[in-house]
């Protein structure tokens, strides 16, 4: 049924304004209110108690849910509680999430209403709708839902929100997390309640380095400073998982230093696999130059690659100068785009802004920049290190370091045939 369906039957079985009751209903779907819950919602608004469906729901395993399986009740221990606020039609509402889990499988989750759940709880929630949410199953309960105390039984998952950076991924809520603060700066950007002002940078382990955003800024989170962060949520940016820090999160400075590993090493073929990696290492030989490096030209507006002095979003414009590099790595299992800066390629062309414009004069020719930084690349292997996005235009590395490799390429190859026979 579609929401026009559904606004029909309500407005049938409540007697009241089918366009009202549409409306009604439609704000509360798009604010990812499910739409089972929203109609119940909007039956107790228009005080009718009744209308929902006989028989009530079914108990099921959590390995059974899938996001069509319309309202459940399901009896699961608590791995993570967090909480986060949200704004709903002006009002701010303060929603609980995390983790659930029994013997057959573990579900996300979001409780509209405060149910005390706390990590290490083990509880019935009944009359539970599921949702879809970037593309699995999760659970949600509010007024209409019960929960309820159940007997406690062992999980084969951790309980409790803390781990190692490397162990996050988009969709985590509830999480605890020791690291060093290796970048921060503070941004002014347009938020909810106009300009605001947040915290963004880097955050390192043992394990790896993610970006972060502190959307309430905690005085803890300083450059250099070692620090415990509880009750943050995990979301995807530029194909990574970045850390969010909220109102709701708690930071303490710890009396101990955390240790940052340098980039995690990678076969290419992993890190695409992985759909992203932040601070990752690659090793591959360049293979091609691509069109669209050497001297390029940027709008001046929005710093896009202007073709003819044409910017796809401001149309004509007088582009301004640039250098960069984008070159094709392949280590044998994959291949991925390593695009160089101004400053690194500067480094691997050899020369300013002002060279290259001199050469391409000389030659008539711009394209001679990229020939010539084409020559020096082509067929060496490179270690490069970068941020990796991977999306529908293919596998992208934001480059922060490149350098001729120094692998013994027979030492690596020995290595890929004892892993090969074992």
């Amino acid at each position: 049924m579609n929401i026009d369906d559904h606004a029909e039957e309500l407005a049938s079985d409540l007697g009241v304004d089918k366009a009202e009751v549409k409306e009604n209903l439609q704000n509360l779907v798009e604010y990812s209110v499910p739409v089972e819950e929203a109609k119940r919602s909007l039956r107790r608004k228009y005080g009718d108690e009744g209308g929902s469906s006989s028989g009530g729901p079914t108990a099921v395993d959590i390995a059974d849910i899938g996001p069509d399986s319309g309202n459940v009740t399901v009896t699961a221990k608590v791995l993570t509680a967090g909480q986060r606020s949200i704004r709903y039609q002006g009002d701010d509402h303060v929603i609980r999430e995390g983790e659930l889990a029994d013997e057959t499988g573990t579900i996300s989750y979001t409780a509209w209403e405060d149910f005390g759940l706390e990590a290490g709880d083990t509880a019935t929630i009944g009359n539970a709708s599921v949702r879809e949410w970037e593309g699995n199953p999760e659970l949600n309960f509010g007024e209409s839902s019960t929960v309820s105390k159940a007997e406690d039984f062992d999980v084969p998952y951790e309980v409790g929100g803390d781990r190692a950076l490397a162990d996050l991924s988009p969709g985590d809520r509830g999480r605890n997390v020791e690291a060093k603060v290796t970048e921060v700066e503070e941004r002014t950007i347009d938020g909810r309640d106009g300009e605001t002002e947040i915290l963004s940078g880097v955050l390192g382990d043992e394990s790896a380095r993610l970006p972060f955003t502190d959307w309430d800024p905690h005085a803890e989170i300083t450059e250099g400073a070692s620090i415990r962060a509880e009750d943050v949520y995990v979301r995807e940016f530029r194909g990574v998982p970045s850390v969010n820090v909220s109102e709701f999160s708690t930071v303490t400075e710890l009396d101990r230093e955390v240790e940052v590993g340098g980039p995690t090493r990678l076969s290419i073929r992993e890190a695409v696999e992985r759909g992203g990696a932040y601070d990752v290492e690659l090793v591959g030989n360049v293979i091609e130059v691509r069109d669209g490096s050497g001297l390029i030209q940027r709008c001046p507006e929005c710093g896009r690659v202007v073709q003819k002095g044409q910017c796809r979003q401001h149309g004509d414009v007088d582009g301004e100068d640039d250098l960069r590099v984008k070159a094709i790595l392949d280590d044998g299992t994959d291949t991925v785009t390593a695009v160089l800066d101004r400053d690194l390629t500067e480094e691997v062309y050899g020369g300013g802004i002002e060279d290259a414009r001199q050469q391409a004069r000389d030659a008539m020719d711009q394209e001679v920049v990229a020939d010539t930084i084409s020559e020096k690349l082509v067929g060496s292997e490179y270690r490069v290190r970068g941020h990796l996005s991977v999306d529908e235009y293919g596998a992208n590395l934001e480059t922060i370091e490149f350098a001729a490799s120094d692998d013994d390429p027979a030492e690596r190859a020995r290595a890929f045939l004892q892993e090969v026979e074992a």
